[in-house]
């Protein structure tokens, strides 16, 4: 008996290759512009090339924090943790935040430790967003926010940022940017890449904005001690604003632990409940050595800290002053450490111009458009490097110019 037709199986049209396996949100993403560079730069045999592209610090983990990981390994520490992470580093972050931002948390059930930073902007992108929510991202920016974003359903919602602001967010263009599908802002200050922080002051019309229009705000907040000449201020710490604010942050930055991929989040019970939910079911928790190197950090590791940042900021004054007298024009970063110079004048994109800076003056920088609205224009120059090599590079960059005039 001949079945009938409309009861067979639908035909599936064979995929061409394997990028139609792919889910679109995969396939949408681009691949990291900075980590081009980098990869250019370590596949390269030239040795004289002076790399001034990756956000890491050049100081190696003080002794006092790899001490305290290696004697736990030798004591057999090598299990799982809490799922949260361990109990006491959680106590010691809470602590932290408290006695450096006046922000308080209930270690139990408001910090969550995580792979790096990067891992708990992940879980608080997913944790809240829904296929066709909006996130306001002021730009220029990490270049994480965006991916995230898309790979979760949402939609990324770029607003510049001007070097005549001090790459600051502005109460009006945030105004302009807000539409009834706007669930998420995401704060980046100190900034990476412009190195631009944002005071009390400036916080306090942003804060107004939230609630006015119930947001939830992603502080990432990774280079809050890496401030120069004023004390960061959390987004958190602001009139009702904690039970609204993730806040994001970790070691990598002020304690040179980039390696170590610690991290923490916090917030509200129930926005950290959530993150912890996907946090069990991808990465089960921080790995232990890390989490004791974290801990030995935040109890003893302070002095260490204040030596790498005094020299941060030594190396900031030579690269701003620098880049101004070799006719760059460069806002002055009041906080992280890169540099993000003008090279509009040179009339190459900021493609044409790293390209050609690495090619030809052996210098790798990040051109500014790869970290969004108001990045085309700009290079960003990571300060994090000795000052021998950053005069260098300020030399080659020089005569670079020279040439191009």
């Amino acid at each position: 008996m001949i079945k009938d037709v409309e009861t067979q199986p639908e035909t599936r049209n064979k995929r061409s290759g394997m990028q139609d396996y792919l889910a679109a949100g995969a396939r949408a993403i681009p691949p990291s512009g900075i980590r081009r560079f980098f990869d250019l730069v370590s596949a390269s045999k030239d040795s004289s090339i002076i790399s001034l592209g990756v956000g890491e610090p050049d100081f190696v983990t003080p002794w006092k924090y790899r001490d305290a990981a290696v004697y736990s390994l030798e004591k057999g520490k090598t299990q799982y943790t809490s799922n949260a992470g361990m109990p006491e580093l959680r106590e010691a972050i809470a602590e932290y935040l408290h006695g450096r931002f006046d922000v308080r948390y209930d270690p139990a059930s408001e910090v969550l430790v995580t792979v790096g930073g990067s891992e708990a902007i992940d879980l608080a992108i997913r944790a809240l967003i829904e296929p066709g929510d909006e996130l306001l991202i002021p730009e220029p920016c990490y270049i994480s926010y965006n991916p995230i974003t898309t790979l979760g359903g949402g939609v990324p919602v770029g607003i510049e940022t001007f070097a005549k602001d001090q790459f600051k967010l502005t109460a009006e263009s945030l105004r302009a940017a807000i539409t009834p599908r706007s669930k998420l802002l995401i704060l980046c200050y100190p900034s990476n890449p412009t190195g631009a922080i944002m005071t009390y002051e400036d916080l306090l019309p942003i804060a107004k904005i939230v609630e006015e229009n119930d947001l939830i705000v992603v502080s990432d907040e990774i280079y809050a001690e890496l401030t120069y000449g004023s004390n960061h201020v959390s987004f958190a710490s602001l009139p009702g604003m904690k039970d609204r604010t993730i806040v994001v942050s970790g070691f990598s930055k002020a304690f040179a632990m980039t390696g170590w991929r610690m991290g923490y989040a916090c917030g509200h019970p129930d926005l950290i409940g959530a993150m912890l939910k996907i946090h069990q079911y991808t990465v089960m928790c921080a790995p232990i050595m890390g989490q004791v190197a974290a801990l030995e950090a935040l109890r003893n590791g302070m002095d260490e800290m204040y030596k790498m940042i005094e020299s941060y900021n030594q190396r900031r004054r030579l690269v701003v002053q620098g880049f101004r007298e070799i006719g760059l024009p460069c806002h002055e970063p009041q906080g992280a450490f890169y540099a993000f110079p003008c090279i509009e004048g040179t009339g190459l994109t900021s493609e044409e111009f790293a390209s050609r800076l690495l090619t030809e003056a052996k210098v790798a920088a990040v051109p500014g458009h790869v970290f969004g609205k108001g990045g085309e224009g700009f290079i960003r120059c990571s300060y994090a490097t000795s000052v021998a090599q950053l005069t260098e590079a300020l030399e080659r960059i020089g005569g670079f110019l020279n040439k191009l005039r």
